[in-house]
C-alpha cells in the first residue's frame, strides 16, 4: 500500500493540509476536530509539520496516539527547500504544500518526532518560558532605562521578575529531582567548569529527551558546527549553520564565556586565542568543546577532569 504524505501548515486556530495531490483543506486547531479529521485517515499515513513554538504540539500528539508516522520540521530547512523551489509567493495553502513535497523527498533522512516523558515535556516548556520572561525583563528595563518613572516603581517591577524567575527555577529543580537519572546527569553536568544550574538542566533535558549517535551529531543539532563555503581553489568564510536551538546556542556560549575567565581553563582560552582566531570565534570552540565534554559525561558516570581538556601547551 502506497504511503500518503501529509503537509500542515500550523497557526494558533487552524490547520491548512495538504494530502498528495488534493486541493488543500481546512481544520479548526483543536482536539475535536483534529480528532475527526484523523479517524478519516488510512494507517500508515506520513504527517509533517514545521516546528511553531507550542501550537504544532496538539497535532503532533494526536497524530502519534492514532498510530501516524509524525514529522516536526525545521523551519529553517523548509524555508530554503520553498526558495529552492521557486516559489514566488507565500500563503497558508502554499506553505503546506511544500511542507508535503517536504517530507516526501527526504522523510528516509528524517527521524520521526518522539514527544518525550511528561517530565520531560514540562521541564522543556518551563525553560523556554522562563528563557522568555529574561528576555523580556533584561528588554523592559533597558527600554525604561532613560525614562523618568517613579524609582521604587522600577525596583519593584524588577523585583516580580526576579521573583517569578527563581520560583521557575524552583520548578525546574523539581522536575529533574522526579527522575533519578535526570537528577544524577544533571548533578555530574554542573561539575563542568562553565555550567551552571540552568545550562546543566537545559542540557539535562535535551540530552535525556533526544538520543544522539555521537558527540558530533550533538554539535550539529546546536547550530554551532562551521558550515563551509568553499569552491574549487577558494576556501570562503566559515560561518555557523545555527540550525538547532537559540536558546541552546546562547547557553554554551555564556557557559563558553564563564569557563574562560575561571582558573581552570583560562589556559584552554588563551592556547585558543593564541592559534589567531577573534575573541568570538574561541568562545565558540570553546563552546563547542563543552558541548562534546557534557555529552561524554552524560554518557558515562566520571564527572569532569579538566586535565583531559586542557592542551600540553598549558
Amino acid at each position: 500500500m502506497q504511503t500518503s504524505f501529509i503537509g500542515v501548515d500550523v497557526s494558533k486556530s487552524e490547520l491548512v493540509i495538504s494530502v498528495d495531490d488534493l486541493p488543500p483543506l481546512s481544520v479548526v486547531n483543536d482536539v475535536t476536530h483534529i480528532t475527526r479529521w484523523l479517524v478519516q485517515l488510512p494507517r500508515d499515513c506520513c504527517i509533517a509539520m514545521e516546528s511553531t513554538g507550542r501550537y504544532h504540539l496538539l497535532l503532533a500528539q494526536l497524530a502519534l496516539q492514532a498510530g501516524q508516522m509524525v514529522y516536526v520540521l525545521n523551519a529553517r530547512d523548509v524555508y530554503f527547500y520553498a526558495k529552492a523551489l521557486g516559489a514566488r509567493a507565500k500563503s497558508d495553502a502554499l506553505d503546506c504544500v511544500v511542507i508535503r513535497r517536504y517530507v516526501q523527498e527526504h522523510f528516509q533522512s528524517l527521524y520521526p518526532w518522539q514527544p518525550g516523558t511528561k517530565e520531560q515535556q514540562q521541564l522543556h516548556a518551563l525553560l523556554t518560558r522562563r528563557a522568555q520572561v529574561s528576555a523580556h525583563q533584561a528588554a523592559i528595563k533597558q527600554t525604561l532605562k532613560d525614562t523618568p518613572v517613579p524609582e521604587d516603581h522600577l525596583t519593584q517591577l524588577m523585583q516580580s521578575f526576579k521573583d517569578l524567575i527563581a520560583a521557575m527555577d524552583r520548578q525546574v529543580i523539581d522536575l529533574i529531582a522526579k527522575v533519578e537519572v535526570m537528577q544524577q546527569g544533571c548533578v555530574r553536568l554542573q561539575t563542568i567548569t562553565g555550567i551552571g544550574p540552568q545550562t546543566g538542566a537545559l542540557l539535562t533535558e535535551l540530552l535525556s529527551r533526544l538520543h544522539f549517535a555521537n558527540s558530533d551529531a550533538l554539535v550539529a543539532y546546536s547550530g554551532l558546527d562551521p558550515r563551509a563555503n568553499d569552491s574549487g581553489t577558494k576556501k570562503g568564510r566559515r560561518r555557523l549553520s545555527k540550525r538547532g536551538p537559540a536558546l541552546l546556542r546562547r547557553q554554551m556560549y555564556l557557559a563558553a564565556f564563564a569557563a574562560s575567565h575561571s582558573k581552570v581553563l583560562k589556559p584552554l582560552y588563551s592556547y585558543i586565542r593564541a592559534k589567531g582566531f577573534s575573541t568570538t570565534e574561541s568562545m565558540v570552540i570553546l563552546a563547542r568543546k563543552l558541548l562534546r565534554v557534557a555529552f561524554a559525561i552524560w554518557k558515562g558516570q566520571e564527572t569532569f577532569n579538566p586535565k583531559q581538556l586542557l592542551p600540553n601547551a598549558a
